[in-house]
């Protein structure tokens, strides 16, 4: 039977209880949606940055980050080559993210519709394959130099993926402007002439500019409608938390987002993950958030999975799990993850059961025969 499969890959900390939530919430859905998704696990169980420091001296972690970052490599064009479409990742240690994001040339991809108190939509797109996140490092006495570029070709890769995102996200107009947010002042000027050149390909305005003068900007005039931030590591890794408060997106222990691998050895392939990180002091208590978690394996069933519909569906089912006062402790609440999902996935059942049959669809895209 043809089935879609999703990859699954595991970090340490509070992986595997997010892992956990993450399959059953995607097979509540198939079995409400009367069809199966198939999930094919990673081997190995990558570090946090907790268990990596946990192993001893500044050699062995070095090679441990190397070893998680050429397996989580190889998993996702093993995927790729199978035409797995999407891997649902938790979090693991950023050097070793960092490391492949660079080699597979991911960007993160996150849409923030207009909230409570903002007019404007707006499109962030961060890019997690050049620049000051990137890099190798070279340990000599006392010292660690740490060395990483950018490219011309990569920053058109970029702009020209975050150009035809932002399509797809307004069809009917289109971007406004897009604005990207870079330190180009410490690059000879060599970016800022790139995208000079690139920039006149396209007819939406293209702004490229230091990140204090967005910042600036952004609390003086806020953004127009419809604008796209194209941004570097060093910016939009702080400032991704506070686009969500100013946009009344939600906070970051209740998003969950998508890495875009643009090499073309894994061109399509779709990396989901939550926000927040791997919360190692919560391990083994059952106390993690399970929003973020739960919001992609909506995602994930819906655009993969043939489940329409299946992320109103969750947004239903946890507004009236929160208005029943049903929250783990950090969103103020005294249940534990597995109360929240108990309570979710008996909203899921009681709303979608009995109009199943008629919101089924078929499968559209990359499904395999496979027995996962």
């Amino acid at each position: 039977m043809l089935k879609p499969v999703i990859g699954l890959a595991v970090g340490r900390g509070t992986g595997p209880e997010v892992a956990a939530v993450f399959e059953r919430v995607l097979g509540t859905l198939a079995r409400l949606y009367g069809t199966e998704i198939g999930v094919v696990r990673s081997p190995r169980t990558y570090h946090s940055y907790v268990s990596l420091k946990a192993e001893g001296d500044v050699e062995r972690v070095r090679r441990l980050t190397e070893e998680d970052a050429g397996h989580y490599e190889e998993f996702c064009r093993t995927q790729a080559a199978l035409s797995t479409p999407a891997v649902f990742r938790t979090a693991v240690n950023a050097q070793s993210l960092y490391l492949v994001r660079q080699r597979l040339q991911a960007v993160k991809v996150d849409a923030l519709p207009p909230g409570d108190g903002a007019a404007a939509s707006l499109l962030l797109v961060r890019d997690q394959a050049q620049g000051f996140y990137t890099g190798e490092n070279q340990h000599l006495d006392g010292v660690v130099r740490r060395t990483m570029e950018f490219s011309r070709d990569l920053t058109e890769k970029v702009l020209s993926y975050a150009v035809g995102r932002a399509w797809q996200q307004w069809p009917d107009t289109g971007p406004a402007r897009i604005v990207m947010a870079y330190k180009f002042h410490l690059l000879d000027g060599a970016l800022d002439s790139w995208v000079t050149d690139i920039a006149a390909r396209y007819e939406v305005p293209v702004g490229l500019f230091q990140p204090d003068t967005v910042n600036r900007n952004l609390i003086t005039h806020g953004f127009p409608d419809r604008t796209v931030v194209v941004a570097g590591n060093e910016w939009a890794d702080i400032m991704h938390v506070v686009l969500l408060d100013r946009f009344g997106s939600d906070r970051q222990e209740n998003r969950c987002t998508e890495n875009v691998l643009l090499h073309p050895d894994v061109h399509g392939l779709t990396e989901y993950q939550t926000v927040h990180g791997s919360a190692d002091d919560l391990e083994g208590l059952d106390r993690v958030n399970p929003v973020a978690t739960v919001r992609a394996a909506a995602a994930i069933a819906e655009r993969y999975g043939g489940c329409v519909g299946a992320a109103e569906a969750v947004e239903r089912a946890l507004l009236s799990v929160a208005g029943r006062g049903i929250r783990t402790p950090d969103l103020g609440g005294r249940h534990s993850t597995t109360a929240v999902v108990d309570a979710l996935v008996a909203a899921l059942s009681a709303d979608l059961e009995p109009e199943q049959p008629l919101r089924r669809v078929p499968l559209a895209r990359s499904v395999r025969a496979d027995a996962s």
